[in-house]
């Protein structure tokens, strides 16, 4: 596991120098993953750690405070799978009002330089940051003139002739188009989240879960689903999700419930897994506990046949 830090002001952490990327990765979708992997590689080559440098709260998020955002990935889950792609340092940086009022070049005179001794940084299309997004990739330019680094933006990440973003990959989740979301992302959606302890409701009507939080944000995701759910071990099972506040039984905090089709150890504690294939309904108030358990039977007979389906057609493909 990397490192990761949340301050502006601090010790020097790279001293010896470092290669940066900078963005909101929320996904890691493929033209995130571009970004880092570039950076990585120049980082590589030049014997030097690399940086990645995102914000919680989102800056769209600290903005709009009275509104919640949908999220793609928990903070948690993006600095593993930063990690996971081979940077060093995660720079996980409060976003807050002292954030807001940072002009560009105190951006990069407190950030770049005196805590990473930055000598490259990367960005994506359209970079903008500093009070009132000020700045620009010249500006970026610039600055690393006086502070002893270059700056460059990759190249746009186009499929099917658009340019992949957090966006389009959050809309098409709450459509239920999958596809187009796994292909955003270069992989299917997939939620991380260790196993709590719930109301154990599910156990009495005949459909034990595991239940994961998503803390205080607003899942992309409402709804019944199809899912595959993995265990630590790397046991894949097919599973039927319910991602929701639970209406019926007037619930507030969204949670993920999976029920894991015969399934019956106790996993709390573990990290899970969870992969969404397909969506079946929107969630419900039902008047009664008899008539959620009936439909909870019917969603679980669909999800296994959309599994099944699935994994009939990538046995023949």
């Amino acid at each position: 596991m990397g490192r990761l830090f949340r301050d502006i002001d601090g010790d020097v952490i790279s001293p010896q120098g470092s290669v940066v990327c900078i963005g909101a990765f929320d996904g890691l979708h493929s033209g995130h993953r571009a970004l880092v992997r570039h950076t990585v590689a120049r980082a590589r080559e030049l014997g030097l750690p690399a940086v990645a440098l995102t914000f919680e709260p989102l800056p769209r998020e600290y903005f709009a405070r009275d509104e919640k955002h949908a999220r793609l990935m928990l903070p948690a889950s993006k600095a593993k799978a930063l990690w996971a792609e081979g940077i060093d340092v995660v720079g996980l940086l409060r976003f807050n009002e002292a954030m807001t009022k940072m002009t560009p070049r105190e951006f990069s005179q407190r950030i770049l330089f005196q805590r990473l001794r930055a000598k490259e940084v990367w960005v994506g299309p359209g970079f903008a940051y500093g009070n009132k997004r000020a700045g620009s990739l010249q500006t970026l330019r610039d600055e690393g003139a006086e502070f002893g680094f270059s700056a460059n933006e990759i190249e746009t990440f186009l499929i099917d002739g658009a340019r992949v973003s957090s966006t389009a990959i959050r809309n098409a989740l709450s459509e239920g188009d999958f596809a187009y979301a796994a292909k955003g992302l270069g992989k299917p959606y997939t939620i991380r989240s260790r196993v709590v302890h719930g109301a154990k409701l599910g156990r009495t009507l005949g459909f034990p879960t595991a239940n994961l939080r998503f803390g205080h944000y607003r899942p992309v995701l409402h709804g019944i689903y199809a899912c595959w759910a993995t265990l630590a071990n790397g046991e894949k099972l097919p599973a039927v999700a319910s991602f929701g506040t639970r209406p019926t039984v007037n619930g507030k905090e969204p949670l993920l419930e999976v029920h894991l089709f015969d399934f019956d150890a106790e996993i709390y504690g573990e990290v899970l897994d969870v992969e969404f294939v397909a969506k079946i309904r929107d969630e419900e108030k039902f008047d009664s506990l008899e008539e959620l358990t009936t439909q909870m039977v019917q969603d679980a007979d669909d999800a296994r046949a959309i599994l099944y389906q699935q994994r009939q057609q990538r046995a023949s493909a």
